[in-house]
């Protein structure tokens, strides 16, 4: 296993979570924040995540492309253990474009994956970290990170680590 590499993916997430300014939201941490507020972001990004997953796989460009940011930061990183594949696609335009590229060759919809309806949050100002399981009929078993970002009053994805175990 190449520990530098996974190293080397996993830097952009660390210095996005320090860089933040953390306001903590386990309502066990800070009685500040009312578990209600929690819900209510927590059931905003799963709507986001779940809406991502049903654009992408039926072929929605405008749909997928609408729920991610669109920076030069934005990355995007698959690591496929069923067969030792790995791509990482960095900056919005590449992501974009590869996206893009992938519905026009592959126009057929993809069958839907079961859609999440649990995942962990943490929440930082107008940042999080999301993460989950994830069965696939065509790949197996996945394990996802999502940094999000709420821009303009909305979560969009900010960054993309997808592992995929398989079957």
């Amino acid at each position: 296993m190449n520990y530098k590499l996974i190293a080397f993916m996993l830097l952009p997430v660390a210095i996005a979570l320090c860089s933040c300014k953390e306001k903590k939201l386990d309502k066990t941490i800070d009685k500040r924040i009312s578990s209600e507020y929690f819900e209510l972001e927590k059931n905003a990004i799963l709507k986001v995540l779940n809406d991502e997953t049903k654009a992408a796989f039926s072929r929605d460009y405008e749909g997928w492309k609408d729920k991610w940011v669109h920076e030069k930061y934005t990355s995007k990183t698959y690591m496929d253990f069923s067969d030792n594949t790995m791509t990482e696609t960095l900056g919005w335009e590449e992501i974009n474009n590869f996206v893009k590229t992938y519905i026009e060759e592959h126009p057929e919809p993809d069958p839907l994956p079961q859609l999440l309806d649990k995942i962990e949050v943490r929440l930082y100002e107008n940042g999080a970290w999301v993460s989950f399981l994830q069965e696939d009929s065509e790949r197996g078993l996945k394990r996802e990170t999502r940094l999000m970002e709420k821009i303009g009053g909305q979560w969009k994805i900010a960054g993309m680590q997808t592992i995929i175990y398989g079957f």
